[in-house]
């Protein structure tokens, strides 16, 4: 395998795609790669929503040109291009080679699970290739961007033992979660905060749930949403209210807490199964988990300490935003084999470097009342006068706040979750984490351990639960991140002196965001926050920014980030491109339903005459054998919002 750089992309096919505004993949992102001898090295990863301010973006370029433009803006950055990649890989529209990914090598397993196990697994090959670790892949589904016919097992799990890997299927809990997002029309992480927000309760018979339902295949599209409704009936006929919350909250409460512990519960039969088949000690292994399951910090800790795994082994970005690293990863290992290179995941701090802070203040001077550089005492009593932004150096990959584009306040006081929530217009209940110094942690929490990237939940100690009210939880767990001074030499020495002062070794830690928009990325995003929000102080890359002035500020919402070109398109450039990809003119919602359908697209070339014919045929076909599919793509077409040129093809949405 050549020396040189390497690039992985995971975003949507582009073309008719991107006029029907129809996506196969969320959470798009791209990571930039060095290989030296045996050194590979992470050098940059980008999640395309903190650019395009499209919260899990899944918006396709337009063309093969605005995906190259895009994807060269972003190699600038480090004065690179496309040409200088060896080889590039993970979309067909970019794709140099096609000898780099897993579908063939595991033909009955979803290779997007693949992916996401090798993101955990090979975050260092040292510990790869010396011990044990037990691997899951856990989220709802694959997409078939490279694979089309996934007719066996969606999810992946693995036995790594001295660096030789087996991979069988596995059960993901996270269909049923899934479930939950549609019928409650809230996001998986809403759900699990309400979950253990309110003392609300009821009870389902779990066991069948588990013993009767699949969550491993294909089925896994339609018998969640079957459980889901079977729990919510048992529910209902003994729920017990909160009086604090309505009782539409009580239910959804309620329910999640007993899907948390099916969850949980699907989970241990995945680990039961393969402690005892592989003969493994837990307690001599490590324990990897990656898919958007793995964001559920409760069963994270609770495999943890039930099974007493020596580590938790998982990426930052666990979730599909983590897909480019699994996918290099894994054409890393087939290339070199696992024991040919030598990689150790370097920091979460991997994003962008946020624009220019000087030309930022100079662009708000008149609402810039001082820039000093960072003096402790100051610091602390700001922190103790109310929340404050921390923005510092490149940002944080993953869905959480890892200290560089925060919002942090002192978790001493139950007020600072109160203005934080406001701040984010979010509900009043939804708990706040805590950023906390990596060598108290054990004063403070049980059973607690390492977690740089906020993937675990600890139970605060209780004879420290009345110093810290901000961050508990209803049952006093906490969603920790653990802070050393090697990960984050900055947040370490403002968390040390906040420590110094105070007794309290960490603060209150969320994302630097409003509601229904990525983390910032940049400076002047932040500065914008800060001043609708009326935050007079912003800690920036060692500089201490008060502002004021506010009532002049007039910009009502966040600042726009790159929406132009992933939200418009010109009804002329439409137009061209329906007639070169669509020149038969396939009605729009037939087209919709043609672009979702793989089968279709492999065998019509909808570009010839009898290709769209055939396409045409066979869909109305469907529509007119299967009515609920014809159903399903009008709701499906409708809830896009799309507006159509006269050849059938979207230009706004």
């Amino acid at each position: 395998m050549k020396d040189g750089f390497y690039l992985s992309v995971y975003v949507n096919p582009v073309g008719l795609q991107r006029l029907a505004n129809v996506t196969y993949r969320h959470d798009n992102n791209v990571s930039l790669w060095h290989k030296n001898g045996r050194n590979v090295r992470l050098i940059a990863h980008w999640e395309i929503e903190r650019l395009s301010g499209q919260k899990q973006h899944r918006t396709p370029f337009f063309d093969r040109a605005h995906l190259v433009d895009f994807t060269q803006e972003r190699l600038a950055e480090h004065e690179l291009a496309l040409d200088d990649m060896v080889e590039i890989w993970g979309t067909p529209d970019i794709d140099t080679v096609d000898n780099y990914h897993l579908v063939d090598d595991y033909p009955q397993i979803a290779y997007h699970a693949l992916a996401h196990l090798y993101s955990a697994v090979l975050l260092d090959t040292e510990k790869y290739n010396h011990g044990t670790t037990v691997g899951f892949a856990v989220d709802r589904g694959p997409e078939f961007v490279l694979e089309r016919d996934i007719t066996d097992k969606w999810f992946a799990g693995c036995v790594i033992r001295d660096g030789k890997i087996s991979i069988f299927p596995t059960a993901s809990p996270a269909p049923l979660y899934g479930a939950a997002k549609d019928r409650f029309h809230q996001r998986e992480g809403t759900l699990m905060a309400l979950a253990t927000a309110t003392k609300a309760h009821g009870t389902c018979d779990r066991q069948a749930i588990v013993d009767n339902y699949t969550f491993d295949d294909i089925m896994s599209l339609t018998m969640p949403a079957e459980a889901l409704e079977r729990i919510i009936d048992q529910v209902q006929q003994t729920l017990v209210l909160d009086p604090q919350f309505s009782a539409e909250d009580c239910l959804v409460s309620a329910v999640m807490q007993e899907v948390q512990a099916i969850s949980v519960a699907i989970m241990e039969k995945n680990v039961d199964a393969v402690l005892a088949e592989y003969d493994i000690d837990p307690t001599q292994s490590r324990l990897a988990l990656a898919g958007g399951y793995a964001l559920n910090c409760p069963t994270n800790s609770h495999l943890m300490n039930r099974y007493g795994f020596s580590e938790l082994v998982a990426p930052p970005c666990v979730g599909d935003n983590g897909q480019s690293i699994g996918i290099a990863l894994a054409a890393f290992a087939k290339k070199c084999g696992a024991d040919g290179f030598d990689f150790r995941f370097p920091t979460a701090y991997l994003g962008g470097i946020g624009g220019d802070l000087d030309a930022a203040l100079r662009e708000h001077a008149a609402f810039v009342q001082s820039t000093t550089p960072i003096d402790d005492a100051t610091m602390v009593a700001d922190l103790q006068a109310g929340p404050v932004i921390w923005f510092n150096g490149r940002s944080e990959i993953g869905p959480r706040a890892l200290g560089n584009r925060s919002l942090i306040a002192d978790p001493t006081t139950y007020r600072s979750k109160e203005l934080l929530n406001d701040y984010k217009q979010r509900q009043w209940w939804r708990p706040v984490a805590p950023v906390a110094l990596e060598e108290h942690l054990d004063t403070w929490f049980e059973n607690s351990r390492p977690s740089p990237y906020m993937l675990e939940t600890f139970t605060i100690r209780e004879e420290a639960r009345d110093r810290i009210p901000a961050v508990a939880h209803l049952d006093y767990s906490a969603r920790v991140q653990s802070v050393t001074a090697e990960q984050n030499p900055e947040l370490h020495h403002l968390l040390s002196a906040f420590h110094t002062a105070t007794g309290v070794p960490m603060l209150c830690n969320t994302s630097l965001n409003d509601a229904g928009e990525p983390i910032i990325e940049r400076i002047d995003e932040a500065i914008n926050f800060a001043l609708r929000k009326r935050i007079s102080v912003v800690y920036a890359n060692g500089q201490r920014i008060e502002l004021g002035n506010f009532d002049a500020y007039a910009v009502e919402g966040p600042l726009p980030r790159d929406h132009t070109r992933f939200t418009t398109i010109q009804e002329e450039q439409a137009d061209k491109l329906s007639t070169e990809l669509n020149p038969f003119g396939i009605p729009a919602l037939q087209l919709h339903h043609f672009l979702h359908d793989f089968t279709l697209i492999d065998r019509f070339d909808i570009t010839t005459e009898d290709g769209a014919a055939g396409a045409l045929r066979a869909v109305e076909e469907e529509f007119a054998n299967n009515p609920q599919a014809k159903q399903k793509s009008e709701r499906r077409y409708m809830e896009r919002g799309t507006k159509f040129s006269s050849l059938g093809a979207v230009y706004v949405f």
